[in-house]
């Protein structure tokens, strides 16, 4: 199979005000974990409302592939699933196209099965390291039949006999507490994860399928504990709206004047709500209501106004619940009055691509002054002059960095042009024509 492709340039002009109601396809975090966990339930999983982007439907293919049919039925997905150590070798490779947590996640549901797997993805995926992943899950019984290798092509061998650990996370990252979250149930005994507090999709959802979690916090830090040889029971997920495709659509609404949108059903997740608050810091205007929970997971619907934002101090501590919203609040403080500082996003520069240095490489191109000083991305706003714009973002295969600065274009004096609007796909297939729907111009 190949991902070689022919790169598709897209142009954002001036356009709006933006005004409408709206849903986003929903949550990729939790799309991931309902297929996933639905395949190692008994009985049927019936989800609502899941992303069909690439990333998603990779993990649903493997799944199929490892004996656990996952087909959609209507507007419906059904997960046949085959209970915790109940999956089958695949007769070839499964390959992940450019999804890290597809893959990661994925390498704690093999780790529980006695199977041989082989893992590939894109050219974008395969430089990026597992290593992280399978150190602890090796201690748990993980075979990698690759010697040191820790990029994919991967092979890896599971275990019907998973030795229960206690790991402590060297950094904040969810994919990797979820792997061995997830590996941990095949486990006999007890295995706990401890940390920084991320994401906590996985311990959710792990309850709303009859998994035994506790949680334990002292301080900033958590301890997530799992028990083993879990049972899960199959039944209905509804997944929420996507906070980080949200944020793209909000943030055309803050920086065009005369907007206001609604965009309904919105995962308001704390772990995940990083780029509302800080939104509401610089000003904008905001709100949640008829807050409400589905699937273990709370939800609001977002009203939108336009807004005149000012620059702030985002504190490194906050990076974990918006690591993936950098790119488009760099965006917007373009937009803001004074200098905006996002400091601590080391994570940054191992993301899709070095996400930092393309997302200060944009802003430059674009006639605006950002620096990166180590872990620091600073920007400076051009508050009531406006954002020049008319330059040509090199996107990087990375879907944010292309999203974030088509919206920079549809508020900027001259339109902007991102290299190649291909992997925008990845995440998020419907983001043009929802966009042209509230009023955006694009070309290309």
């Amino acid at each position: 199979m190949s991902h070689a492709h022919t790169p598709r340039p897209l142009t954002s002009h001036r356009s709006g005000p933006f005004a409408g109601r709206l849903r986003v396809p929903g949550d990729k975090s939790i799309s991931h974990r309902a297929l996933m966990f639905g395949a190692l339930s008994t009985g049927r999983t019936r989800i609502t409302g899941l992303l069909e982007a690439e990333d998603v439907v990779n993990t649903a293919r493997a799944l199929t592939a490892l004996g656990a049919p996952a087909r959609k039925t209507g507007d419906v997905w059904e997960v046949l699933g085959r209970g915790v150590g109940g999956l089958t070798e695949p007769s070839a490779p499964l390959d992940f196209g450019n999804s890290g947590t597809g893959t990661r996640l994925m390498t704690g549901v093999v780790a529980g099965q006695p199977i041989t797997v082989t893992m590939t993805g894109d050219a974008s995926l395969s430089r990026r390291p597992m290593g992280r992943v399978l150190k602890p899950l090796k201690q748990m019984g993980l075979q990698v039949l690759d010697g040191d290798n820790d990029t994919l092509p991967l092979t890896i061998r599971g275990s019907s006999e998973l030795v229960p650990i206690t790991y402590a996370l060297p950094v904040a990252s969810a994919q990797l507490k979820s792997a061995i979250l997830i590996a941990a149930l095949a486990a006999a005994g007890e295995t706990t994860v401890t940390g920084e507090e991320t994401r906590d999709h996985t311990e959710r959802m792990l309850q709303f399928f009859g998994a035994k979690v506790r949680t334990q916090r002292h301080g900033n830090q958590v301890a997530i504990t799992v028990t083993g040889e879990a049972e899960l029971k199959g039944g209905d997920v509804v997944v929420p709206g996507d906070p980080s495709s949200a944020a793209f659509l909000a943030a055309a609404a803050l920086i065009s004047p005369g907007s206001e949108i609604h965009i309904d059903g919105v995962l308001t997740n704390p772990t995940r709500i990083g780029f509302y608050d800080t939104l509401r810091e610089m000003g904008a205007d905001v709100t949640f209501q008829n807050e409400r929970s589905e699937g273990g997971e709370p939800v609001a619907d977002l009203r939108v106004r336009t807004s005149r934002l000012k620059g702030v101090r985002v504190p490194p501590e906050r990076a974990p619940s918006m690591i993936d919203e950098y790119p488009i609040l760099a965006v917007l403080a373009a937009f803001a009055e004074g200098e905006t500082l996002m400091e601590g996003l080391a994570e940054l520069k191992v993301k899709e691509s070095d996400r930092l240095a393309a997302t200060a490489a944009g802003l430059v191109a674009n006639g605006v002054a950002a620096r990166v000083e180590g872990d620091t991305l600073i920007v400076v706003g051009a508050g009531p002059r406006g954002v020049k714009g008319g330059g040509r973002v090199v996107t990087h295969m990375d879907h944010r960095i292309a999203m974030s600065f088509l919206i920079m274009g549809l508020a900027s004096d001259a339109p902007v042009t991102i290299d190649d609007a291909t992997f925008i796909a990845t995440s998020f297939k419907e983001f043009r024509p929802l966009m042209e729907s509230l009023g955006a111009k694009f070309e290309g």
